[in-house]
């Protein structure tokens, strides 16, 4: 029989039969939350006036400033996709470590950084690494696996390196300013790009022939040409990053400022490739309105679900749930980052992003953990998205762009490795959280309580003394 104690559950029963199903998880959101919504009417549990906040959220969701920065760092990551500075990334880096085994590889992780830290998006680094590194790889007989591995995992590097997007709408689920997420992601990319750059040294040492150095017919002789080839590649990509980033540290720019500075930047770097035409800018505009359009639809069918979902105690249902799990906070981190990596196994970033968070981060908060380091756990596992079927996107980006040659259970377990790097990075932010804190505004370093003001009190006025007036 309904109860409003079991409405929460029969709510989360029903989402995940819709999502199983494979309807649209926009529309599968706000379909349970309002058959429910009705049904709790007609039971009592709430009132219909209750309904009448969903406009107000809906509007407070299109009227947000901060989302604006989603199509911002979109476009700007779609009009670099196509203006040739991944190229010159890559051909330039990829002579520098050429020589050495492994050097392809290592071009790729280091250029994948730089596009994260340039496009925020997943899909225009691994479409653009794959299109150009890949024949190369192939060509002077890198294993494929390795190859298509590298490729996929530096991709994806682009989720936790600032100005990820997924660290924007975090930030915005965890009531957290999107600079200290920013802020505290530095600490974890820089060991994500360590944990790669250590495999493929590992390889290089034990298994060369699957990482073999460019012939030498293929390098470029050192000098002043390779020197400012990689020049050409490296200050632009500089320069954007300070405006992007560096405005945002310096408190000079809010994210959505700096997104919008940065998409004026990539026209700017397309224009001085000589690759800017309007046919890049209709189709970087066109991916950016999918985007856009896609994570707006998912954020409104979780604010109905949501509301639905407190309104029968579904808040306290999920701290109740939580809060008692053995090991208190320990006990919380490993059931929530089991909980999400599997659930990632059929939703993409922003669906866990948008359905999950906003119910732990109330009992992530009761137990006394920091949500600017909770949330970029939750990031770095929600990486893990991209490498693992059936919805590993990042594989499905280089499935789309790689030749007929390259057989798709190669793709498939060249990515194994690198996610069991990735959950390594999440185990390392576990019992290290200084990798996260660290970087986090450390304020004054007094205790507020500690502080003490004495204010004079002043004498009472002697009533017998007689006013002088002049």
């Amino acid at each position: 029989m309904l109860s409003l104690e079991t409405m929460p559950a029969l709510m989360f029963g029903g989402l995940v039969v819709f999502l199983l199903i494979g309807f649209p998880v926009a529309f599968s959101l706000s379909a349970v939350g309002l058959f429910f919504g009705f049904i709790a009417i007609e039971m009592g549990f709430f009132t219909t006036a209750y309904l009448g906040n969903l406009p107000l959220r809906v509007f407070g969701i299109l009227s947000n400033d901060l989302l604006l920065a989603i199509p911002f760092f979109t476009l700007m990551g779609a009009i670099l996709e196509r203006c040739g500075l991944a190229e010159d990334l890559l051909e330039g880096t990829g002579q520098l470590f050429g020589k050495v085994p492994g050097g392809l590889a290592y071009a790729v992780i280091i250029v994948g950084a730089i596009l994260g830290a340039i496009t925020g998006t997943v899909a225009a680094s691994v479409i653009a690494m794959g299109m150009i590194s890949l024949p190369i790889m192939m060509r002077y007989g890198y294993d494929m696996r390795i190859a298509t591995g590298v490729i996929a995992a530096s991709g994806t590097i682009t989720q936790v390196i600032p100005p990820s997007l997924v660290l924007i709408v975090l930030g915005d689920q965890l009531g957290k300013s999107v600079g200290d997420m920013y802020a505290g992601a530095i600490g974890p990319s820089v060991l994500q790009i360590l944990l790669f750059l250590g495999f493929i040294a590992l390889v290089a040492v034990f298994a060369p022939h699957k990482v073999p150095p460019l012939p030498p017919e293929a390098l470029v002789p050192r000098g002043w040409s390779l020197y400012w080839r990689v020049i050409r590649g490296m200050v632009p990509s500089i320069v954007l990053i300070f405006l992007v980033l560096g405005t945002i540290f310096m408190g000079l720019a809010t994210p959505t400022e700096a997104g919008a500075m940065g998409a004026v930047g990539a026209v700017v770097l397309a224009v001085i490739n000589r690759r800017f035409t309007w046919i890049l800018m209709r189709e970087a505009m066109s991916n950016t309105m999918r985007i856009t359009a896609m994570v707006i639809f998912i954020l409104i069918g979780a604010t109905v679900f949501s509301l639905v979902f407190q309104g029968v105690d579904g808040s306290h249902w999920i701290e109740h749930l939580l809060s008692h799990l053995p090991g208190g906070q320990t006990g919380f981190l490993i059931f929530v980052n089991i909980f999400i990596f599997f659930l990632a196994f059929f939703l993409d970033f922003f669906e866990i992003a948008f359905i999950v968070v906003p119910l732990l981060a109330p009992v992530a908060a009761k137990l006394d953990i920091d949500l600017v380091w909770f949330g970029v756990l939750l990031c770095i596992n929600m990486q893990t998205s991209f490498m693992h079927p059936p919805f590993g996107f990042a594989l499905f980006y280089l499935r789309g762009i790689a030749p007929k040659e390259v057989l798709s259970k190669d793709i498939y377990w060249g990515a194994v490795p690198w996610l069991f790097l990735q959950l390594l990075l999440v185990a390392i932010v576990i019992f290290w959280p200084e990798s996260v804190t660290y970087w986090l505004d450390r304020g004054t370093g007094v205790d507020p309580a500690s502080v003490t003001i004495d204010v004079p009190i002043p004498e009472a006025p002697d009533e017998t003394a007689v006013p002088v007036f002049r």
